[in-house]
């Protein structure tokens, strides 16, 4: 199920927004200032984000630039100047919709930026690796590495945000579909034998540990 955080100072519309996209099948989070949006997406992966802009804490203009480097954003605003549209468009934002708004042409242009995500490339290149993500193959220099399903699901993820920091939990929520529990060693198990697996090809120290924190790719 696809993941959408709502960033809304406004409980009325956070709510609204989160209880019709849930009734269509989304899966949906909410954050009630800047700060806490920020918080969340430093925790979570999330498929798409609607952000507004006047929020206590952080303002969406300050979020957005941290925001498009991991997922795609839309924004929701009163302020309808031209100024402000083209200016949030070139930071990043995917789209942008002014208020107040009809629920179903939100609704609509969700679906358009969520269906352009699953029918995006079905490939991903990443330095020397390259995965197809049909036949769940990854190639480096032109040789396969023979990885289980959840080592494939765990570069796909690192492969898709290479920026991103990914927790133990966010790794594990995405792979196993399941509750993490502190303090399994599972991820660090999977990634000690995916890095073993690349050893030969020299690319095993792409996968960053970053201390404290979790994984990423390195820059």
């Amino acid at each position: 199920m696809q993941k959408i955080l709502i960033i809304e100072d406004d409980n009325d519309i956070n709510n609204m927004i989160k209880e019709f996209l849930q009734e269509n099948g989304y899966l949906c989070f909410q954050a009630f200032s800047g700060s806490e949006g920020k918080l969340l997406i430093s925790m979570n992966h999330y498929d798409l984000v609607l952000l507004d802009l006047m929020l206590p804490g952080l303002s969406g203009e300050e979020l957005i630039s941290e925001l498009v480097k991991q997922t795609k954003v839309i924004v929701l605003s009163a302020k309808s100047e031209i100024e402000t549209k083209v200016n949030l468009l070139e930071l990043g934002a995917n789209d942008y919709i002014c208020k107040p708004f009809d629920i179903d042409e939100l609704l609509a242009r969700v679906k358009v930026q969520l269906r352009q995500d699953v029918n995006k490339q079905r490939q991903l290149i990443y330095k020397d690796w390259h995965i197809d993500l049909d036949l769940m193959t990854l190639e480096v220099n032109g040789k396969i590495i023979e990885l289980t399903a959840r080592e494939f699901k765990i570069i796909e993820l690192l492969m898709h945000y290479p920026q991103k920091v990914f927790t133990k939990e966010n790794i594990y929520e995405y792979v196993w579909e399941d509750d993490y529990i502190v303090g399994d060693k599972t991820i660090n198990v999977h990634i000690s034998n995916i890095r073993t697996k690349l050893k030969t090809t020299g690319t095993d120290h792409y996968i960053q540990t970053v201390w404290g924190m979790g994984f990423k790719l390195i820059e």
